[in-house]
């Protein structure tokens, strides 16, 4: 009878819900439809706009309030089940940020191509909440059918707890007698939390932050829920007006010395987050050789953040050795392998990007006819090599060359050897040298005066890959250009260049 009643209540809810759900987007859609107005009737910043989960609301509506405080920009928000918040996102096609009580929901908005950014905030546990001394002695989830109780639970379509405890003990086999006990779908955690407040029940499933900001309220930790750790993200929505306006408020939420302390205080596990700047600075080393795929990216990451890149490109050799003596970037891109190892332990999980591969370059025409690296130990020859202890690939060419029998044996053919291919690739086309080794990316630029000749050898490919620095403070906007460098753009930029895609396993012939 209490699981047919439950079903009945379920579909009333789910009904109630959508229709003030509508009324709620219609409201949002009409405020948006205005200007809003300072107190003196002059136009206002325009407010950010949030959708959040109400789980969420303690401590998100008291960074909002503050960041107004602190910057005089209106944040407004909207309280909802996730669900029902991202069946309102998909609708309207309004708003700036979507901040999902669990991941599940980050997801759905992913597929359904809604967001771009994601920050993650917090974590948060499932719990059973009964009344402040336990009245009736509920140690185990079994209790609540054993004891034939009133359970409580926010609707698994409408609410990021109610799909979370369903997906869990669906896999345990659990949720059909929990079902049954439970005697009315809530649309949100808060109304199970204060149901059982108010004595309406006997107990209620709810997040363990959640039922810790009610004095009234005991928290009993059952090891079925504790396993389901999930993580509150806030994430910019893809048709947002004002993407640097969004990303500015949702780091300011996820900021370990403003948005997350007020987490922090109300029971959240916080993320450790990124130092609070209005303005954050990144210092990022870089391989020459990567300039023309990623300078494009670098600069539109910029704005959108609103945040500034110094970027220092050089061989590598020389970035390597500026490390070693103390120099920490919050991020590295490096020309090869070989060089990301030499200062493993300064970084994390290093991530393959590109491949760049080796080429003999010489003037349009082919006047010398080079045709293997053989070919540069002709008499006469005049060849420019990149520096094998400067550059990454100067020290990747030098071992394909040895390997070869040619580095030891071309003798004053050298005539160059410089830390940068490109500066190689001047002095090829005024003349000065007749051949170089260096790479297919240095020859894009230069393709109208100048013929690349592949290198066939084991030795012949670099790969470039990305880490994040372990002393950077700001690990979340290096991790979120990491992902710039990595979104389809990048790659087609990347392409154009003269690389090889790698991210991802996936990789062009």
């Amino acid at each position: 009878m209490r699981s047919t009643h439950a079903l009945k209540s379920q579909a009333g809810g789910t009904r109630i819900t959508l229709c003030v759900s509508l009324i709620a987007m219609a409201v949002l859609v009409w405020a948006l439809a205005g200007l809003f107005r300072s107190k003196d009737g002059g136009p206002s910043p325009t407010p950010v706009v949030v959708y959040c989960a109400a789980g969420i609301k303690p401590p998100v509506e008291a960074a909002a309030r503050a960041y107004e405080k602190e910057f005089g920009i209106p944040v407004q928000l909207q309280y909802g089940g996730s669900g029902t918040l991202l069946s309102n996102i998909r609708v309207a096609k309004t708003g700036d940020l979507f901040i999902a009580a669990d991941t599940s929901y980050v997801t759905l908005a992913r597929e359904y191509g809604l967001i771009d950014e994601v920050l993650p905030l917090a974590h948060h546990r499932p719990v059973l909440a009964v009344p402040k001394g336990n009245p009736k002695g509920i140690r185990t989830l079994e209790d609540l059918w054993r004891l034939n109780l009133r359970v409580e639970l926010a609707n698994p379509e409408t609410a990021a707890i109610g799909r979370s405890v369903r997906a869990l003990l669906q896999k345990t086999g659990q949720w059909p007698q929990l079902e049954k006990q439970i005697t009315v779908f809530k649309p949100t955690v808060n109304d199970a939390a204060n149901d059982v407040k108010l004595g309406t029940v006997d107990a209620g499933i709810v997040w363990d932050a959640t039922a810790a900001q009610y004095p009234e309220l005991e928290i009993v930790r059952v090891p079925e829920l504790e396993v389901a750790m999930e993580t509150v993200s806030v994430a910019v929505l893809k048709f947002t007006r004002q993407p640097t306006a969004a990303l500015r408020f949702a780091r300011y939420l996820a900021a370990r010395d403003r948005g997350l302390t007020e987490f922090t205080t109300r029971h959240f596990e916080a993320v450790e987050g990124d130092a609070w700047a209005d303005a954050p600075e990144l210092l990022l080393f870089s391989g020459a050789m990567l300039r023309p795929g990623i300078e494009q990216t670098l600069k539109e990451f910029e704005q959108r953040e609103g945040c500034r890149i110094t970027t220092v490109y050089n061989g590598c050799g020389i970035l390597v050795a500026q490390m070693r003596t103390g120099q920490r970037p919050d991020a590295y891109f490096s020309c090869d392998t070989t060089f990301m190892n030499q200062v493993a332990d300064l970084y994390v999980a290093p991530v393959d990007i590109v491949e760049n591969r080796i080429v003999l370059l010489v003037p349009k025409g082919n006047p010398k006819q080079i045709r293997t690296p053989q070919d540069l130990l002709k008499p006469g020859m005049r060849v420019g090599l990149p520096h094998r202890e400067k550059s990454a690939m100067g020290n990747v060419i030098w071992k394909l060359l040895d390997a070869a029998g040619v580095y030891g044996s071309l003798g004053d053919n050298l005539k160059l050897e410089s830390p940068t291919g490109d500066f190689l690739v001047n002095q090829l086309r005024t003349g000065s040298l007749d051949v170089v080794m260096a790479c297919q990316s240095n020859y894009v630029a230069s393709r109208e005066h100048l013929e690349a000749i592949p290198v066939e050898a084991p030795l012949s490919r670099m790969t470039q890959p990305y880490a994040v620095g372990r002393s950077t403070s700001r690990r979340f906007l290096a991790e979120r250009l990491e992902a710039a460098l990595t979104s389809d753009t990048s790659r087609q930029r990347m392409e154009q260049s003269g690389f090889v895609w790698r991210h991802g396993g996936m990789q062009r012939p």
